[in-house]
Order: C-alpha cells, then sequence, then structure tokens
C-alpha cells in the first residue's frame, strides 16, 4: 500500500442492510456467548463445582486484573498495520484470529477437572483462572476488532443508528439463546450437561461464522486511507497514547456508564437463576419464563427509544433516560417473591434495556468521533479495548459482590440448608446494590459527558475534512 499518494474521500459512503445484518451477526454470537457465562458462570463454580464463593470471586477479580493488561495492550496493538492487515483488512484478520480459539476456551471453562473442590479447591480455582484468561485473550481479538470496526465501517449518525438497531435485534436472539438454550438442556447436578451445553453454542456460533463474514470485512477505501496517514503520522508509543486518551472526560463518563450498567445486568442475570432456585423454589422452566418475557420487553421498547431518539437528535439524552428508568425497576426487583409479579413488571425492564441496549455503541462512537477530531488519528482499537475492559470490570464487580454478600448472609449451596439472610442477600443483589450502583452512573453520565448534538455533528464534519 506504499503507492497509495492520496487519501480518499469517504463522506457520503453507505452500507446495504444486508451488509449491516452481516455485521450484527457479531452481536448474536457475542451475546450467545457471554450471556451464558453471566447466567450460568458463578452458580456452576459455586452451587454445581462446590468452590467457595471467595475462591470464585477471587477468580474472577484475577481474570478482571488480566483483562486490565490485555484489552488495552490488544487493542493498542490491532491499531497498528502489519503486513498481513494490510493485505487482508485492518480489523478482519484479528477476528479471524480470536474466533475459534474463543470458541475452544469457552468449552474448557465449563469442563474443570474432576475432583472434589471442597479439599482440592486449588486445583478448581487454577483451572476457573487459567481458562478464563485463555478465553479473554482469544475474545479480545475477536471483540474489541469488531467493536472497533462500527465507528469506521458506519460514519453517518442515521447509518450508525440504522446499523445498531438491525444488530441490537439479531444480538436480541443471540440473548434468547443464551437464556433459553441452557434451560433445555443443563439440569441442576449434572455437570456433563453444562458441558453438553457448551459444545452446543460452539457449533451455533461456528455456523453463524460463515454469515458474518461479509460483514466484518474491512472497507478497502477506509483501510487504504487509514495506511495513507498512519504513514504520514510519528510513530506513537502506548504510554503516550493512554495518556491522552484518559484526558478525555466524555470517554471516561462513558465508560463508567457502560461499566456499571453492564455490572446491573450481569448481577440481575445472574441472580435470576439464584432468586427461582431458593426464594421460590422453581425449576429452570420457570427462568424461561422470566427471560421470555424480558425479552419480549425489550423487542416492545427498541422501536419507541428509537423513534425518539431519532425527534430528538440527541444520543446522550436517550442513553441517560434509558438508564434511569433502567435503574429505577431494577430496584424494585429485591421486594418482589412471587413470579407472577416479577413476570410483569421484568416487561417494563425489558423496555428500559432495550432503550440502553440500542444506544451505547452509537454514543461510544460519538465519542471516538471526537477523539478521532481532536487528534486527528483513528484509535478505534486502543478505546475498544478499554471498553471490553470496563466491561469486564463489570462481571468482576458482580463476582466481588456476590462473594461478600453471600459470605456476610452465610449462603447455603443446598436449598435445605438456606437461612433467611441468605434469601435478603440474593434479594439484594437482584434489585437494590445493582440499582444503587447504575444510578451513580447515570449521575456521573450526566455531569460529565458533554456531547451535545452540535458538538458530535461538528466532530463528524471536522474528521470528513481531516478525510479520515
Amino acid at each position: 500500500m506504499s503507492d497509495i499518494k492520496e487519501s480518499v474521500d469517504m463522506s457520503g459512503f453507505q452500507h446495504k442492510k444486508t451488509i449491516m445484518a452481516s455485521y450484527g451477526t457479531t452481536y448474536f454470537v457475542n451475546e450467545l456467548i457471554q450471556g451464558v457465562l453471566i447466567l450460568l458462570l458463578f452458580f456452576f463454580y459455586e452451587v454445581e463445582i462446590g468452590l467457595s464463593a471467595w475462591w470464585t470471586g477471587l477468580g474472577l477479580l484475577i481474570y478482571a486484573l488480566w483483562d486490565a493488561f490485555n484489552d488495552p495492550l490488544l487493542g493498542y496493538l490491532c491499531d497498528r498495520p502489519f503486513r498481513f492487515t494490510k493485505k487482508l483488512g485492518r480489523r478482519f484478520p484479528w477476528i479471524i484470529v480470536g474466533f475459534i480459539p474463543m470458541l475452544i476456551s469457552f468449552v474448557l471453562i465449563f469442563s474443570p477437572p474432576d475432583v472434589d473442590a471442597s479439599t482440592q479447591p486449588l486445583v478448581i480455582f487454577g483451572w476457573l483462572v487459567f481458562t478464563l484468561c485463555l478465553f479473554d485473550t482469544c475474545e479480545t481479538f475477536f471483540t474489541t476488532n469488531y467493536v472497533g470496526l462500527f465507528p469506521d465501517k458506519f460514519r453517518g449518525r442515521e447509518e450508525r443508528i440504522k446499523a445498531q438497531t438491525i444488530s441490537v435485534y439479531i444480538g436480541i436472539i443471540g440473548v434468547v439463546f443464551a437464556n433459553l438454550l441452557p434451560m433445555f438442556i443443563i439440569g441442576f447436578g449434572n455437570i456433563g450437561s453444562y458441558v453438553s451445553m457448551a459444545w452446543i453454542c460452539v457449533i451455533i456460533s461456528l455456523i453463524c461464522f460463515a454469515l458474518m463474514i461479509p460483514g466484518v470485512r474491512d472497507d478497502k477505501k477506509t483501510v487504504e486511507n487509514y495506511l495513507v496517514k498512519y504513514e504520514e503520522q510519528e510513530k506513537e508509543n502506548f504510554f503516550k497514547v493512554l495518556k491522552e486518551t484518559f484526558k478525555n472526560k466524555s470517554f471516561i463518563a462513558y465508560l463508567l456508564f457502560y461499566m456499571l450498567y453492564l455490572t446491573l445486568t450481569t448481577m440481575v442475570q445472574a441472580s435470576f437463576v439464584y432468586w427461582v432456585n431458593f426464594i421460590i423454589f422453581g425449576t429452570s422452566n420457570d427462568v424461561l419464563y422470566v427471560m421470555v418475557l424480558m425479552l419480549i420487553g425489550v423487542m416492545i421498547g427498541i422501536p419507541l427509544w428509537v423513534l425518539y431518539n431519532k425527534k430528538s437528535g440527541d444520543n446522550r439524552k436517550t442513553m441517560l433516560y434509558a438508564g434511569v428508568l433502567f435503574a429505577s425497576v431494577t430496584f424494585s426487583f429485591s421486594f418482589l417473591t412471587n413470579l407472577s409479579t416479577l413476570l410483569i413488571v421484568v416487561v417494563i425492564w425489558g423496555m428500559a434495556l432495550g432503550g440502553f441496549w440500542s444506544m451505547h455503541t452509537p454514543t461510544f462512537s460519538d465519542v471516538i468521533d471526537e477523539a478521532i477530531s481532536t487528534t486527528g488519528r483513528r484509535r478505534e482499537g486502543f478505546y475498544s479495548g478499554w471498553r471490553r475492559f470496563f466491561g469486564n470490570l463489570a462481571k468482576a464487580n458482580q463476582a466481588l459482590l456476590f462473594a461478600l454478600v453471600h459470605e456476610l448472609t452465610a449462603f447455603s449451596a443446598s436449598v435445605a440448608d438456606q437461612s433467611p439472610s441468605a434469601d435478603i442477600g440474593i434479594l439484594l443483589l437482584f434489585g437494590i446494590i445493582p440499582a444503587v450502583l447504575m444510578g451513580v452512573g447515570a449521575v456521573i453520565f450526566w455531569r460529565f459527558y458533554g456531547l451535545t448534538p452540535e458538538k458530535t455533528k461538528a466532530n463528524r464534519e471536522h474528521i470528513k475534512e481531516l478525510n479520515l
């Protein structure tokens, strides 16, 4: 590509809906794999394998610390051109590199050694840490690059909203599979059923692989344009980029709000299994009912929030309002102790989730636009790496809070030995605690996120002028 002398004008470039749908298949795979981990990982190791809450929480904390090093560094690495990325595309090769190993490591997470966790906890703990860190490394190549591809591939505000809406609807199907499929396969107390469930998820993901290829291929023009600009610019070291990145207040506000949103969703989704099992003494079928009603709410909510966003033209305001509603409904979960009432409330919860879900990626793209406009450089991989880190930090938050509350309330893996204090702990983790955290995130976002519609429009115009 060294023979390219001029930048390529990317203004006005539009993609077909089929390409958007192909790109959206990545959301399906991500929601399927991550959704299963959110729903079952802590429950699997604590209740099914018998590893203590503290060991399980510590394992997930180490995973988060590894993630802190792994995600930004790999994001920075993937932003740089290599011989094979010059030829095959800036993001596409990395997505391919990470995909199959990610699926293999996902199966390994649910395949711990056949030892007694009560007498040999370090063996199970070591397996948990090793497989999670292996999974995170492989998944980083996949996720960081398909997320980083979005603002580079879809550049106009309307195109981003359209592409994200299509992706979210496809992602909903992934959520359906993540929350319903395990309930048809696993049996409480049957470890082998979890392995079977993991393999079925892998087979489904491999089928999706062919569908996503057209959508995750880099546009030739954008790659050529990037290479021209990259060769013109001075090479930067990691720490200089890091320092410059964290001067962006809007980026920090977005990351914190996004992290606390994911903390809420991971805590609530993981709590569904505990709530059904220990509060209403239900079965896996009851989890199915909750998930179905939640997803119906999401389907209802998305077009309403998208319509509001089109009228207001303000990604910031839409995301904030959805987040406040999301936290408010979650707060009420701590006071629900029967299935019928939860099934009604969870529809509203799903509607709020649909709003936040449909807006957080376009809002993230606004943040990246500001960074490009300010610095004159495209660093989507680096920014996406930090978003992944904060997203995985949410899982560590969930694990540590579960471990702390379970220990303080004398939680027992046996339903027959469960104490009233443990039930209170389950209800707190189901509603009040995640709602308060999300509320804090909303306040931070409201106070420090400064990208108004006027500023985002100006940033996009400046990027056109810079021909980036």
